[in-house]
């Protein structure tokens, strides 16, 4: 059985860990029966979680090919799948199949570069499993600056980790906003695209944005106004795909299909960014 074929193939998972993100967003830690990684896949892929009776669902793999043990999926609650998902417990079984998409090419593009991550909401969900890739090869890449926000402090995803973790790096600045000005927030207030413009990063670093169509929009266009090219930027539209496999004609952009061009793409790739963006 080749690679393709075994995608194809749900395998049973197990949930062994659920965390409350956000009011909306928990993050679900999945293995096989055998207590072991059900695949393996690169930043930016994404994988086919089933309900049987219930529905199935693309989502992004959020934890690092580095972590050997297991894979972990960030699911916002918002349709009927997610719904179901947001009431499992621990020990519930689902089916899981993947990897699926084009990632980020880690390990080629990026490689050696300075690395600049924009996300919004949700947005960093994807973004992290590529962010603790570079984190775990640190020396395969140059400073890193993460620039990320969302609606309010209680809507930032993956808040402990950034704060425990990531801002403790060496060579890593972490910029978090909030859209309005909430009591116990001390940090900056506004809208990533704007605040990306504020810090005015350098032109020589390689970008990757994830995050509400809106915001891809006005942070690449707000890149292009200082001096970057589409060339240097990389953004994910995992959210378009539905079989993974090119076949039910869904998921494209002109002549792309995302499930199989990308869902990473580089900015140059694409045309015309699709409508809702």
């Amino acid at each position: 059985m080749n690679n393709r074929e075994e995608t194809l193939i749900p395998k049973v998972g197990v949930i062994t860990d659920v965390r409350i993100d956000t009011p909306d967003v928990k993050t679900f830690r999945v293995v096989g029966l055998d207590g072991k990684k059900a695949f393996e896949h690169m930043p930016g892929q994404c994988a086919m979680l089933s309900i049987p009776g219930v529905g199935e669902a693309m989502f992004s793999i959020t934890s690092s090919p580095t972590n050997t043990e297991f894979m972990e999926f960030s699911i916002k609650k918002c349709g009927c799948v997610t719904e179901w998902l947001h009431q499992a417990e621990v020990g519930q079984q689902i089916t899981i199949r993947g990897p699926y998409g084009r990632p980020f090419p880690v390990d080629d593009e990026f490689a050696g570069k300075d690395m600049l991550f924009i996300a919004g909401g949700i947005g960093l969900a994807p973004l992290r499993s590529v962010i603790n890739y570079c984190r775990h090869h640190r020396d395969r890449y140059g400073k890193i600056d993460i620039v990320y926000g969302s609606r309010s402090k209680d809507d930032l995803v993956d808040y402990q980790e950034i704060i425990d973790e990531w801002v403790k790096d060496d060579g890593i600045d972490v910029y978090l906003t909030i859209d309005n000005a909430q009591e116990g927030w001390d940090g900056h207030v506004g809208f990533v695209p704007s605040y990306v413009k504020e810090l005015g990063f350098d032109t020589n670093k390689t970008a990757v944005i994830c995050g509400p169509p809106i915001m891809i929009k006005f942070t690449l266009q707000g890149l292009l106004e200082m001096g970057y090219d589409k060339t240097q930027v990389y953004t994910t539209m995992e959210l378009r795909m539905k079989c993974g496999v090119g076949k039910c004609g869904r998921c494209n952009i002109g002549a792309k299909y995302v499930c199989k061009d990308g869902p990473v793409f580089r900015c140059d790739e694409l045309e015309e960014l699709p409508d809702e963006y």
